[in-house]
């Protein structure tokens, strides 16, 4: 493994894992921006634009580039978060080339108007699906209630009525001002030549121009409420909350993720043998959240609701265990492994890898080799996770609550 850093002149940096061992290249185009960089005016504008991107420009049409895309048999694809959008693809390391040369070409779009109207009703056709999604509508509440009056409460979807009044303008707007090359990371793993991406990204995009934005950071929400989302038609009762966690930059991140892990993986935590395993519920898990300047611990069951206050209860008297006695030496022994060939194996693909060392540059502004990050891992100690769960409050948490229950 090499790591391997440039900056074109125009601040656009470009980055590389280089593995010279494996069979496959993955590259991708960073851009640091995600709803939580979006106006009230504008909600949704970053997942609309990059449909957009794939629109095609004045010498590839949208035909185009996806045939060309599939004629290299890449994996391709894009995706969009509170805090990034990611435009990637994979390919035998023999096309490098021609695949970074049509990333350069998605990254240069036209936006003809009679595009963007007709993405703008599939926009709304996928905000419509994704409201037929409990689970999913949860969490979108969830998210709005936690972070109240913080940008992170952003629907990365947007509303109807936002994507509705949405107007090209707006949106080229948007794409000058947030795209600009200081904004960009270009990101390469797996066997990749280097010195010729560097090459090829100078001659392609060394002409962009345009300052860096920043990240709006405001303090983490330190409220608590409750919001119960009643709805006959449905046939499960879906919880939903959200704690304060560490961020992305703090070192106790690490041991966040074990917590966790330990509390509620979806197999061999503690929520499986107390609600899973007993027949109380059909899904429980508690994930960690770490983003830029802030974090959260999420925790999402569905049950019947006849039992949904059985249920929260004994999740708030796991948590009270937790936080009063910590995680056993077995506990955390087998969490550690979970993690560690967790982010092993995921390492064997170069497009995983690929969205490893691209997070590490967004979030923290440096490399670090899958070596090093297992080493930080299993380097935690049962103290310190004991201690991320003390310092920031489990109990602590924002609920939302959807199903057919008008009260728990």
């Amino acid at each position: 493994m090499a790591f391997r850093e440039a900056q074109l002149d125009n601040g656009l940096t470009v980055v590389a894992e280089v593995n010279a061992s494996a069979a496959s290249a993955a590259m991708g185009f960073f851009v640091r921006t995600g709803s939580r960089d979006e106006t009230p005016d504008v909600l949704g504008v970053s997942h609309f634009l990059e449909h957009m991107m794939f629109k095609g420009n004045d010498r590839y049409t949208a035909l185009d580039l996806n045939r060309a895309f599939d004629d290299l048999g890449a994996e391709y694809n894009a995706a969009t978060s509170h805090e990034k959008t990611v435009y990637y693809g994979a390919v035998l390391p023999e096309y490098q080339h021609p695949m970074l040369a049509m990333l350069c070409e998605l990254m240069a779009p036209s936006f003809r108007q009679e595009d963007f109207d007709v993405e703008k009703q599939v926009i709304l056709d996928e905000i419509a699906v994704y409201e037929d999604q409990p689970a999913w509508k949860t969490y979108k509440h969830l998210m709005e209630a936690y972070f109240h009056g913080h940008p992170l409460g952003n629907d990365v979807l947007g509303t109807t009525e936002s994507i509705t009044a949405m107007t090209r303008d707006a949106m080229e707007a948007y794409r000058r001002k947030h795209y600009a090359p200081a904004s960009i990371t270009v990101v390469g793993a797996g066997r990749v030549d280097f010195d010729a991406m560097v090459a090829q990204i100078g001659e392609t995009c060394g002409h962009w121009a345009g300052g860096a934005e920043t990240h709006p950071v405001p303090p983490s929400p330190d409220h608590q409420s409750t919001t119960i989302l009643t709805d006959a038609n449905i046939q499960r009762q879906h919880l939903g909350l959200m704690s304060p966690a560490p961020s992305e930059q703090d070192d106790e991140r690490y041991a966040a993720e074990l917590a966790s892990a330990i509390l509620g993986d979806v197999t061999n935590s503690r929520l499986y043998y107390a609600l899973i395993d007993p027949a109380l519920a059909d899904e429980a898990h508690v994930i960690y959240e770490g983003l830029d300047g802030v974090g959260a611990m999420f925790t999402y069951i569905s049950c019947d609701p006849d039992r949904a206050g059985e249920v929260l209860q004994i999740l708030r008297n796991q948590f009270a265990r937790f936080q009063a006695d910590g995680p056993t030496e077995a506990e955390l022994t087998a969490a550690k492994n979970k993690l560690a060939s967790g982010a092993t194996l995921a390492a064997e693909s170069s497009m995983r890898r690929l969205m490893g060392v691209g997070n590490d540059l967004f979030y923290r502004h440096h490399y670090t080799s899958l070596e090093q990050d297992v080493q930080d891992l299993m380097a935690v100690t049962g103290k310190q996770v004991h201690q991320v769960t003390r310092q920031w409050d489990l109990s602590a948490s924002t609920l939302v609550t959807l199903g057919p229950l008008e009260s728990l």
